[in-house]
């Protein structure tokens, strides 16, 4: 089984002219693994999978497992219609992915206890590890600790997105370790990793990804204020990439890079033109990173 550690990236989905950019995506993924990332995220919150068809994420979902056929891939799987989630799981699963990324069901906010039949159901249909991803903010609904636990007493739900904002309750998990917890907020990387977290799910690493494998190898060897410093170093950009909804400055920075074309689909805008003027000067200090 996969370990779900270490810093993974939630690609952005690459479009040209309204439709997904295959080859920025390879591009893209190239890259990435060249870094020596953990593993990427398919169809996470930063790849818009709301504006994509299902069609198209299977078809995104197979361009980077072609690219990327030794490292570890998640596929992002989020709704509200349980007979349609199995379905598509079904789907997915006939790929060789790690592990599948699932969100509470959004707008219906559940009662905790219908939260642990939902994501046991879904372990019960699935043939491959699930991934919880608690993001309240998105969904309308916030687990609880209890609830993570009884969810956790599944055989086949083994790690955490962790994007619920309240750090005592990710403290009593890295402690309970029932799961592999994973921040996905990119400015607690550092606590998270400092508190004995598995790694991050983080947005911010598509820019220089070697950097936050700086930081995970430095408190890995016991560097503390080594890793410190340097993710002070990235604290501002971290901060700005997330000013405005996310992936909009994302993709501005990356287009900034030449990575891929500055394009979202609507409902989201792309980046302000004052925030990408104030992205310009900090990518440009991580030369000197």
């Amino acid at each position: 089984m996969t370990q779900f550690s270490g810093i993974w990236v939630p690609l952005i989905t690459p479009f040209h002219e309204g439709e997904i950019d295959f080859l920025a995506v390879e591009r893209l993924v190239r890259h990435l693994v060249e870094a020596g990332v953990a593993g990427l995220v398919v169809c996470g919150s930063t790849g818009e999978p709301c504006a994509l068809s299902e069609s198209e994420q299977l078809a995104l979902l197979d361009a980077v497992l072609q690219t990327a056929p030794n490292r570890p891939v998640m596929m992002g799987l989020t709704g509200n219609n349980m007979t349609q989630m199995r379905d598509r799981l079904a789907r997915i699963q006939q790929r060789p992915i790690a592990g599948v990324l699932v969100a509470a069901p959004y707008y219906i906010r559940p009662s905790q206890s219908a939260l642990v039949a939902y994501f046991h159901a879904l372990a019960d249909a699935s043939e491959v590890p699930l991934i919880v991803y608690n993001i309240p903010y998105r969904t309308g609904v916030a687990i609880e600790l209890d609830t993570m636990r009884d969810i956790a007493k599944h055989p086949r739900i083994v790690a955490l997105k962790d994007c619920g904002g309240d750090i005592s309750m990710t403290m009593q998990l890295i402690d309970d370790n029932r799961l592999a917890v994973l921040t996905g907020e990119d400015q607690q990387i550092l606590s998270v990793l400092c508190l004995g977290g598995a790694g991050a799910i983080t947005a911010a690493a598509h820019i220089r990804p070697d950097l936050y494998l700086r930081i995970e190898q430095m408190v890995t060897a016991g560097k503390q204020a080594e890793a410190r410093c340097l993710f002070y170093r990235l604290l501002p950009l971290i901060r700005l990439l997330f000013e405005e909804p996310n992936p909009a400055p994302l993709k501005a920075a990356l287009a900034m890079m030449g990575w891929i074309r500055d394009e979202v689909r609507m409902p989201l805008q792309p980046a302000s033109a004052v925030l990408r003027e104030r992205l310009m000067p900090l990518l440009k200090q991580l030369d000197d990173l």
